[in-house]
């Protein structure tokens, strides 16, 4: 397994006339998670569908897994959550685990196993046999992030994952996201809970498509002489403390 898992070097991308990410420099070493915060619009989204090739950088480049992106035959080695559920409604819960494990290469005789190990992290276990246009907002956000755990990924990509998830639930969550990072594997995760901000390894701030701060969350609150990230925040934006 490789040790740099996401490499992005002086990466820009412009849409139009607007500059959104303005030569972001940031890594996800195996074995670490690192999270990415900013206010809406600051370009989080879009430094992840750079990363995996979704957008075309206009400038810089981005490596995941030594592999240039974008580079469609990887995306099996990545678990990946979108803001947005792209689940089939139609579908139960877990045929929609069923279909996207077999994309993702899980074998048949280990699909069932690993299944019922995400359902459980995500607490879905008991509507596994539902259809999915029956679910409430939380349950497609948890279903959504069972497929992105599904197949043991070497790197996950979450963006937002604890939207509409419940405290208890989200704690159950980071568990997971600890034993994924102590097994060797990488985790980049965007997250407007601040609080969560404080469980990552290493933690980039973006804003306005810039990386104002990047490291871990202990040194940025000592560089900034603040007692929380969340006061990192809002020092970086100018807001006085």
């Amino acid at each position: 397994m490789t040790a740099t898992q996401m490499n992005l070097n002086h990466v820009v991308k412009r849409f139009g006339k607007q500059t959104v990410l303005q030569g972001v420099d940031l890594t996800v070493q195996a074995g670490e998670i690192v999270g990415l915060i900013g206010p809406s619009g600051a370009g989080k989204s879009t430094v992840i569908k750079t990363a995996l090739g979704m957008e075309v950088a206009d400038g810089g480049q981005a490596t995941v897994l030594e592999t240039q992106m974008p580079n469609r035959a990887l995306l099996g080695r990545i678990g990946y959550m979108a803001q947005e559920d792209a689940l089939y409604s139609t579908l139960s819960g877990r045929e929609n685990l069923t279909f996207f494990g077999r994309m993702k290469n899980v074998g048949k005789a280990a699909l069932p196993a690993a299944i019922a190990h995400v359902a459980a992290v995500v607490e879905l276990t008991a509507d596994l046999d539902k259809r999915v246009a029956g679910y409430s907002g939380g349950m497609k956000r948890r279903l959504s992030l069972a497929i992105a755990l599904l197949g043991d990924p070497e790197l996950l990509i979450l963006d937002e994952p604890t939207v509409g998830i419940d405290p208890a639930l989200r704690r159950k969550i980071w568990r997971e996201l600890g034993a994924v990072r102590d097994a060797g594997r990488g985790v980049l995760i965007t997250t407007h809970v601040m609080d969560e901000a404080e469980l990552v390894d290493r933690v980039a701030l973006l804003l306005d498509g810039k990386l104002m701060a990047f490291d871990a969350p202990a040194k940025l609150e000592r560089q900034y002489g603040v007692a929380t990230i969340e006061d990192v925040f809002l020092k970086a934006e100018g807001v006085a403390l």
